[in-house]
């Protein structure tokens, strides 16, 4: 028999920098009564999985926090990744979440129930180290549900003949196995993405020999910054106010950013410039720079950062293989251009499950829908946060939620902060989004992607669904544009409540 339920106002699932922010954010608002559900045994999100060689932000450690919570002790302009796992867990600790947070509570299933207004959580028999399997699933009631689980955290991982059969080490970039015996080995990469142009450099360090297969080339540019001084940390420490000015510079920059990533064509051509110029200096032999090319438009696909990924390629460790994995045969990969390549072990840097988000699958909403079958033809929201048919739902980072040209913190702070002033309005009822607000906001999502280079620039890119052709992940506008819309939601995207409806009543966890 399964145990009693226990019962809490809000229920985040996902323990990563959404989880985290939406804590922070309803403990602001003074709402206490809430539970934070994290599958792994630790929090830390996409900075958990990731524990790759070389793995760090591509934005700058300062505008890659929370603005509540500024560091002064970030290493340098770009963080690297257990620090930023490291800040977070300080975050907790600071904000007294150890008593909301459940660890190994992996929700199994989610379901709306229509009679009593809550939401009905089933967690995994693994959720927590000290309940006995033969109990059955933990099951938490909810008014509310905050799915947090990001879109960087399922491995996409490519259907290509033999890769089962591979002999040698094979793994996911988000999966490393740091058991594998890479050092003195050949070692092949399959994608040229955000964490390959990290990863490769630091396996030519270690292995014998690098074999890099590239689909399609990625934009590069320099990626600079540097290490902060202990007068630098001093400093920030000092004075706070030089971290303020720090922050709204950055946060400037990255706004000013979004006109060459989405494609006015002076920004656009002054970014392309920079990357050409970064690619000829550092790629001297001509035919390895026509293969390092990208034969799409700038931003197109998501813009890199790197400094040493082109010196790594063009050095006698690595292969550059201008080409798709078409097959693995034995240790011997085969491209799409026919040529073969034999290596002792395996990387795949091929990217996430992004646009088709795996949590989907276990959420049901009015009628039995689950949140899959209302994504069928691509994600779909009002506000980037909230979904028709999902009573009492919030997603955080997921539909047009993400950016390409700064911060994903400071849209999930947007999108928090709305939560926040939705549940304080509209208080005890039930939260019914209107199908006619959220096709008006698809519609004016489509609109504003229309002429972007997401949709334009003649590439395949993560950020569109290949079903529908629609820009589902990413928000077509600044970050001003965000809070500015969501500022402008007013109520009237949820449809009216009737004495009827069940209240939304909190309770201690």
């Amino acid at each position: 028999m399964s145990p009693s339920a226990t019962r809490v106002e809000v229920a985040i699932v996902g323990a990563g920098f959404a989880g985290i922010g939406m804590a922070i954010a309803l403990r602001r608002a003074g709402r206490e009564d809430f539970v934070v559900l994290e599958r792994a045994a630790s929090l830390g999100g996409t900075w958990r999985e990731n524990t790759y060689p070389g793995v760090a932000c591509d934005v700058p450690s300062h505008l890659y926090g929370f603005a509540t919570h500024p560091n002064p002790d970030w290493s340098g302009t770009y963080a690297r990744g257990a620090e930023i796992r490291a800040y977070l867990e300080d975050v907790a600790a600071s904000e007294g979440l150890g008593d909301r947070l459940r660890l190994r509570s992996p929700m199994h299933r989610a379901e709306w129930d229509a009679d009593r207004g809550v939401w009905r959580l089933a967690l995994g028999v693994s959720g927590s180290a000290d309940r006995d399997a033969s109990e059955g699933p933990a099951i938490i009631e909810a008014d509310v549900l905050v799915l947090a689980c990001g879109r960087l955290t399922e491995p996409a991982i490519p259907r290509t003949p033999g890769l089962e059969q591979f002999p040698g080490p094979v793994f996911h970039s988000a999966r490393w196995d740091h058991s594998a015996p890479l050092a003195g080995a050949r070692v092949g990469v399959v994608g040229t993405g955000a964490s390959a142009v990290q990863i490769v450099p630091a396996l030519a360090r270690a292995a014998s020999h690098v074999t890099l297969l590239q689909r399609s080339a990625p934009w590069i540019v320099p990626r600079g910054g540097g290490a902060y001084s202990d007068a630098d940390r001093a400093r920030f420490v000092a004075d706070p106010t030089a971290l303020e000015s720090l922050r709204a510079d950055l946060y400037a920059e990255g706004e000013a950013r979004f006109a060459s990533r989405s494609g006015d064509s002076a920004a656009a051509a002054e970014a392309e410039a920079v990357a050409r110029t970064h690619l000829a200096r550092q790629v001297t032999d001509p035919a390895l720079r026509a293969a390092l090319t990208p034969d799409y438009a700038f931003g197109c696909k998501r813009v890199l950062l790197s400094d040493d990924f082109y010196p790594a390629v063009s050095s006698d460790a690595v292969t550059l293989v201008p080409a798709a994995l078409a097959a693995v045969e034995g240790s011997t990969l085969v491209a799409a251009d026919g040529t073969r390549h034999d290596v002792d072990a395996l990387v795949l840097a091929t990217g996430f499950a992004s646009s088709r988000q795996p949590y989907a699958e276990l959420v049901r909403g009015e009628g039995g829908q689950t949140l899959a079958e209302h994504w069928s033809a691509g994600m779909t929201s009002f506000g980037s946060t909230v979904v028709a048919g999902f009573p009492n739902l919030f997603v955080l980072n997921g539909p047009n939620a993400s950016l390409g040209h700064s911060s994903s913190v400071l849209m999930i702070e947007e999108q928090a902060a709305y939560v926040c002033r939705v549940l304080d309005v509209r208080g005890r009822g039930v939260l019914r989004v209107d199908p006619a607000a959220e096709s008006a906001y698809t519609d004016e999502i489509g609109r504003a992607a229309a002429s972007t280079r997401w949709m334009t620039g003649g590439c395949r890119n993560w950020y569109v669904d290949e079903r529908s052709g629609r820009l589902t992940l990413l928000w077509p506008g600044t970050v001003d544009a965000f809070r500015a819309r969501l500022a402008r939601a007013d109520g009237s995207e949820f449809l009216p409540t009737t004495d009827r409806e069940p209240a939304l009543e909190g309770s201690s966890a």
